[in-house]
C-alpha cells in the first residue's frame, strides 16, 4: 500500500515537487547530483570577459558558464529533434 503523501517519480511536476519541498520533504531522489569535474584552459582574455558578463549579471564565472553551456546543448537539442521531425 502507498503511503499518503508519496508521489510516484513518473508524474512529478514542479507543482508536486514545490509542494514536497514546502511540507519538508526531500525532493533531492528527483534531481541528479552527481557532479563531474572539468577543466578549460582559456586565455586571459576570455577569462576577463567570462568575468565581465558573470559580474554584470550578478552570478559566478562558474554558474554563467554552466548556464550558457547548458543553453547551448538545449539548442543542440532541440536542432536534433527538428531535423526528426
Amino acid at each position: 500500500m502507498r503511503k499518503k503523501n508519496s508521489i510516484k517519480k513518473g508524474s512529478t511536476t514542479a507543482g508536486n515537487l514545490e509542494e514536497r519541498f514546502e511540507r519538508g520533504v526531500s525532493v533531492l531522489d528527483y534531481f541528479e547530483t552527481e557532479n563531474r569535474r572539468v577543466g578549460v584552459d582559456l586565455p586571459p582574455w576570455a577569462i576577463k570577459a567570462l568575468d565581465q558578463e558573470a559580474t554584470r549579471r550578478g552570478i559566478t564565472r562558474q554558474a554563467l558558464i554552466k548556464t550558457w553551456l547548458v543553453d547551448r546543448l538545449d539548442l543542440l537539442e532541440d536542432h536534433r529533434i527538428g531535423d526528426r521531425e
